[in-house]
């Protein structure tokens, strides 16, 4: 269960998570709302988004959430699902670049799905909270994966991508800190969870030359084990709360749960 705490600080608080309709954004979405937040749910599956603004509606009320059909590789969508997020409810505190796909054989799509759509996600939240543009401040949190420190060699795009979503987040971390953006940003890396995305890996045109290896993959799921959508959610919520936090990459493991990776500070 949340704490007070945690329901206060989220009170009247705005969010957008992109592929929040399923997966670890369904999660999320969840908790946000169990937190009395306003949700934008984003996600290119209609039927899934639709599914989730009903459960949402009847646990929540109608006025909680929207949800926003959109292609997050889709420039021009990702800032109209922006743009209607703060027309709905005025403003924009929270933002959750969720989106994430397993594509190794239309891998350009990976990476403007990955990498490309997460950046983009990130410049367009601080537009809608930075103190830079007279706005209130919040913060961003980017999910990337454990292999972006544990390398996999049949998702060489994923991983890449992956690796991109670590080290832009902590470098606009550090740019927030020197423009006075008043903008937390984090990064969430998750090991294998239990979701849709993972299935994916039974498809030729998801892994395309490396679907030979799939059953390696799957033993690789057997070894470490998969996690519950919801530890990440409870991960994600204590970054979301949690103001001494900036610049951090959380991992989520079944054999550590929730941690930080401890990098070198950086030379003067």
């Amino acid at each position: 269960m949340p704490s007070l705490g945690t329901i206060m600080a989220l009170r009247g608080k705005v969010a957008l998570v992109t592929g929040g309709a399923q997966g670890i954004g369904r999660a999320v979405v969840q908790e946000l709302a169990h937190n009395h937040a306003q949700v934008a749910v984003v996600d290119l599956n209609a039927s899934c988004g639709e599914q989730c603004k009903s459960e949402l509606d009847s646990e929540f009320g109608a006025d909680r959430s929207i949800f926003l059909q959109c292609d997050v590789s889709d420039a021009d969508a990702l800032t109209e699902a922006f743009q209607k997020t703060v027309d709905q409810f005025g403003h924009l505190d929270i933002v959750i670049n969720n989106a994430g796909i397993i594509n190794e054989k239309d891998w350009e799509k990976s990476i403007q799905v990955n990498l490309t759509s997460v950046i983009k996600g990130t410049y367009l939240g601080l537009e809608h909270m930075s103190k830079e543009y007279g706005k209130a401040g919040g913060s961003i949190i980017n999910v990337a994966s454990m292999a972006a420190f544990m390398h996999c060699p049949h998702h060489p795009v994923y991983t890449a991508t992956k690796h991109g979503v670590v080290g832009f987040s902590r470098a606009m971390a550090d740019a927030s800190l020197l423009g006075d953006y008043g903008v937390r940003i984090n990064v969430l890396c998750p090991a294998f969870v239990d979701t849709p995305l993972l299935r994916t890996v039974e498809h030729e045109d998801c892994l395309g030359k490396f679907f030979k290896y799939k059953d390696d993959i799957k033993k690789s799921m057997d070894h470490y084990g998969l996690l519950k959508p919801s530890l990440i959610a409870e991960g994600m919520m204590r970054l979301i709360t949690d103001d001494s936090q900036h610049g951090a990459a959380m991992k989520i493991t079944r054999s550590e749960g929730i941690h930080f990776h401890e990098y070198e500070p950086l030379s003067p």
